[in-house]
């Protein structure tokens, strides 16, 4: 098989070896635009944030659960025994269970975590907690949960049009124009979850490009689209996409160049939608003289927009990020709704897209093929909340919120169990996160890495990472299988997730605060190559039925990888719908597109997309207070807040910090020169960064990655970030009562020069121990 290999969410690499360890991450051959992250994989393995032993922090080791919750993040940890951290976690689990329910563990722990079938820390924790009786959970994605949510409604799973996404391939034989509504940023495209094979979004763009295609990036960003397109820029105001849109309808139907055969053919209630567009009930035709005004966007250059869709195969992609903004759901039905009055949907290389460059296999060629992953079972708590609304939760337990039509309420939550990802990285709002974290009575983290989270726990199992391990790479939106190996011996006394909770099961089974049963029916009775023979398997007598013929296990870990064949030609989303919409018709109530959805107007909401302003947007009166929309973005340095502590992340910062742009008027006008150090603040929140002073960002408007550690200056104002992290700025509020999603994208800023001299940045320092 030659040199081993190892896998991530950003590629496939070969992994050379001296005297037995690991030295060099070399690309894999099959991969034409490998991720430079590679390089954090080893600089990171055995560096000062590494967890060496279990950790539990000093007043909860001495007081329980009586500690001060407040010293969580700021207090020092103690090293202790393997047998004393798992007693100390089981006897919580029961303890919690027995006082207050499983619904009083909260265990949704969100993130990307390993991108092993295995491995995966998410799954881990699932298997063991349904196990063990239930908990809460986590529903949707940060990514894009109003469109999860929106969509079954009106043309059906997300997950299920991602799978079919049509491809650059048809993209680029249909000829003609690509309108990207938030831009396609390559950044996001060097990711994958589950893993990389073949890094294709630039070379699918370019043979676009290439083929004749036109591309217009509609966003706040001109560099969203790579340079090469040489893509036309419309500078929209940040959260008006949705206005926009109405508008370009509404240009098109007045000019009646709508495709009425399609719109009858395929679509449910455009005649209730048609009064609303046309200002028939509220007086306000959505013309693109009204949508100017709010966009910032001149009308004629609406309705020529609107003629060249007319004229062109055209293809509408809607951003991910389109979703993360008060009234999220809007923009994605209102795509659909707009691509419906072209009538390109199901036919080749037009129609609507849901994150083109988002990551790398939406808009892939690839085959398909439904791994097998650990099975995780049922959860009997059946309990959960939508996946932004932790702070909500754990603030007002007993409340009721509203999600996709129905009343839940939010359960009273005594312990946090995360396993694989960084809520104090992703989630908004994250000072208020951190008074509501003080509710908590116990927190459990996994995690190989001192990250936020793992500051803010009372107890920290450490785990292995993937060079450690043995696994499987594979992910439905790429067609390589990958044998990971491991090359490495775990870091100090770090264990895989597998054998932590198989230990507990133990300690409990011990205790007599689980059935004597429970260890063997967490491992299955199998041990690591068991499972990866067992997924295996499964995943062989799967592809049978899709029409790939995998080799015998032995054989396959002989080779090291496999690819699964393309398909015969391009994909092309609802084609089939399209070529017989009575013969496949969608999972929508009515089996066609619902422009107007009944079940939506019986949440007591518009049965139609509309255009709502946001509470924090540059055309509100907040924005006299503070004037600039912070839009914050994936990083080109990292994955979320993976790897963070790395050489290849802290090469990207500024003085340590992260960096935000800015338009030169924006920063002339507050006496900002480039580099220089400056504060972002709002009534939430303060963080240091760097000004990067930048002509392709719109003025009023600044951009900055998401991802730095949260690192807040605890020694004069904990709601400060030191190191940069914008999620201290931004809104902690529902997208809609539709799918209660993050909204993190609607939010006003102001920035100005550091008057003072900044704190040192201490994100990537490990905590004191005792």
């Amino acid at each position: 098989m030659g040199r081993p290999l190892t896998s991530s969410h950003w590629g496939i690499y070969r992994v050379e070896l001296e005297n037995g360890q690991p030295v060099k991450l070399t690309p894999f051959e099959d991969d034409p635009a490998p991720s430079p992250i590679r390089s954090a994989i080893l600089d990171t393995r055995t560096g000062p944030c590494r967890i060496a032993q279990p950790m539990v922090r000093r007043s909860y080791l001495e007081k329980s659960v009586n500690a001060d919750r407040a010293l969580r993040g700021q207090e020092a940890f103690v090293p202790v025994s393997w047998e004393t951290a798992l007693d100390l976690v089981a006897s919580e689990l029961g303890r919690i269970r027995d006082d207050f329910g499983h619904e009083a563990i909260y265990a949704g722990s969100y993130g990307w975590a390993s991108a092993g079938r295995f491995h995966h820390a998410q799954s881990q924790l699932r298997r063991f907690m349904n196990l063990f009786g239930g908990c809460t959970t986590a529903r949707d994605s940060y990514s894009y949960a109003a469109a999860e949510v929106i969509l079954p409604h009106i043309v059906g799973p997300m997950a299920k049009l991602i799978e079919t996404h049509t491809s650059w391939r048809s993209i680029a034989e249909a000829g003609g124009l690509v309108i990207a509504f938030g831009g396609m940023a390559l950044r996001n495209s060097q990711m994958n979850a589950g893993g990389v094979g073949r890094h294709s979004q630039s070379e699918g763009m370019r043979a676009a490009k290439a083929a004749g295609i036109k591309f217009i990036n509609i966003g706040p960003c001109n560099s969203d689209v790579e340079d090469e397109l040489n893509a036309d820029w419309i500078a929209i105001r940040p959260n008006t996409d949705v206005a926009l849109m109405l508008a370009l309808a509404h240009t098109v139907v007045s000019e009646d160049r709508h495709d009425r055969e399609f719109l009858a053919q395929y679509c449910q209630g455009f005649e209730k939608f048609l009064p609303y567009l046309m200002g028939e009930t509220d007086g306000q035709p959505k013309s693109a003289e009204w949508a100017a005004h709010i966009c910032g966007i001149k009308a004629t250059e609406i309705i020529q927009l609107s003629r060249a869709m007319v004229e062109n195969p055209t293809f509408l992609n809607g951003s991910w990020s389109l979703t993360r903004q008060e009234n999220g759901e809007q923009p994605i039905w209102m795509l659909v709704v707009l691509a419906c009055l072209l009538g390109g949907i199901g036919k080749p290389g037009t129609g609507f897209g849901l994150g083109l460059g988002a990551v790398n296999g939406v808009g892939s060629d690839r085959g398909y093929l439904p791994w097998a992953a650990l099975p995780t079972g049922k959860n009997p708590a059946n309990r959960f909340i939508p996946v932004s609304r932790i702070s909500d939760m754990l603030i007002n337990p007993g409340a009721s919120f509203r999600y996709d039509g129905k009343i839940y309420t939010y359960p009273d939550i005594r312990l946090v169990y995360w396993v694989g990802g960084n809520p104090f990285h992703h989630h908004q709002d994250i000072n208020r996160l951190r008074r509501a974290w003080q509710n908590v009575e116990t927190v459990v983290v996994h995690e190989p890495f001192w990250t936020a989270t793992a500051r803010h726990a009372d107890i920290v199992l450490p785990t292995t990472v993937a060079l450690e391990r043995n696994d499987l790479a594979a992910s439905t939106r790429d067609d390589y299988l990958i044998a990971m190996q491991k090359v490495a011996e775990p870091f100090g006394e770090a264990r895989n997730d597998h054998d932590i909770f198989a230990e507990i099961a133990f300690h409990l089974s011990r205790k007599g605060l689980g059935r004597k049963s429970l260890p063997s029916e967490f491992t299955g009775e199998l041990d690591e190559k068991g499972w990866l023979k067992k997924l295996y398997e499964e995943s062989r007598e799967r592809g049978k039925h899709y029409g790939h013929i995998l080799p015998e296990f032995e054989d396959f870990l002989e080779l090291g990888t496999l690819r699964l064949g393309p398909p015969r030609k391009p994909r092309v989303m609802l084609e089939k719908f399209r070529a017989d919409p009575l013969d496949a018709p969608l999972s929508t109530p009515s089996g066609r597109i619902e422009i107007f959805s009944a079940k939506i107007e019986s949440f007591n909401l518009p049965g139609h997309p509309v255009w709502r302003a946001p509470t924090e947007w540059l055309g509100g009166s907040l924005a006299g207070k503070y004037p600039l929309h912070l839009i914050t973005h994936q990083p080109d340095r990292r994955l979320h807040s993976q790897l963070d502590q790395s050489t290849h992340s802290r090469a990207g910062k500024i003085h340590a910090r992260e960096p935000c742009r800015l338009n030169p008027n924006d920063a002339k006008s507050r006496n900002i020169q480039n580099k220089d150090l400056v504060r972002l603040y709002n009534k939430r929140g303060a963080c240091i960064s760097a000004a990067l002073i930048d002509e392709n960002v719109r003025p009023g408007v600044v951009m900055m990655a998401t991802g730095a550690w949260y690192d807040p200056d605890w020694e004069n104002d904990p709601d400060l970030c030191k190191h940069g992290n914008p999620n201290v700025l931004t809104r902690d509020h529902p997208t809609s009562e539709i799918a209660a999603g993050p909204s993190a994208l609607s939010c006003l800023v102001e920035i100005a020069l550091l008057a003072d001299e900044a704190p040192r940045v201490t994100a990537h320092e490990p905590p004191p121990l005792a």
